[in-house]
């Protein structure tokens, strides 16, 4: 993306990345960018802008707790911001995206200071942010935060070094481990309508 009099514009070069990445046409890249650019005219979507994206887009569910784990997502260079491409990478992977950079978005989601590995603490607050905003818990029987925490880390660190790398956190969603598979479930629901 490029900018003109301090204007966002975007190049031909990058409508065709979008076009090829996206699976949109060159018109809907366009009007995607016009009507980013309408709602950001500096080309850049800041946190309090994401905040109220996010509670337009789940008007149902309390995610609150959860946007600057999401915003993370989208904030693929780590700026503080998104950007149009940024937008639309993560449009895309999330909804024909393959699995692999599905779980590659998700895995964004609790590797908090963003050292590509996840700790125990950063899971467990993780867990504690999404059990209280996503997961409503009057039922007595649904699993503890300390449960949830440890059983989804023995699931994902088969090496047992402390921390889960990217792949161990791929290895255990896609093999269907029950804690990993649910959380990882938990965060993609945040992007599904569920009308």
């Amino acid at each position: 993306m490029g900018s003109k009099n301090g204007k966002p514009v975007l190049r031909d070069e990058d409508v065709k990345a979008l076009v090829q990445s996206s699976g949109l046409d060159e018109e809907q890249v366009r009007e995607h960018f016009n009507a980013f650019v309408a709602e950001h005219p500096n080309g850049k979507m800041k946190m309090k802008d994401f905040r109220e994206m996010m509670s337009k887009a789940l008007p149902k569910k309390d995610a609150s707790k959860m946007e600057k784990h999401v915003f993370r997502i989208y904030d693929s260079n780590n700026d503080g911001s998104i950007d149009f491409q940024e937008f639309m990478v993560v449009f895309y992977i999330m909804s024909d995206g393959s699995p692999d950079e599905v779980l590659e978005k998700i895995f964004r989601v609790f590797d908090v200071n963003s050292d590509g590995t996840i700790s125990k603490k950063e899971l467990k607050r993780i867990i504690k942010d999404i059990l209280s905003g996503l997961i409503k818990t009057d039922n007595p029987e649904e699993a503890s935060e300390k449960l949830i925490t440890t059983s989804a880390f023995a699931e994902m660190d088969t090496n047992e070094d402390g921390k889960v790398s990217l792949d161990e956190f791929k290895a255990a969603c896609l093999g269907q481990e029950k804690f990993s598979k649910m959380l990882a479930l938990k965060v993609i629901d945040i992007f599904i309508d569920d009308e």
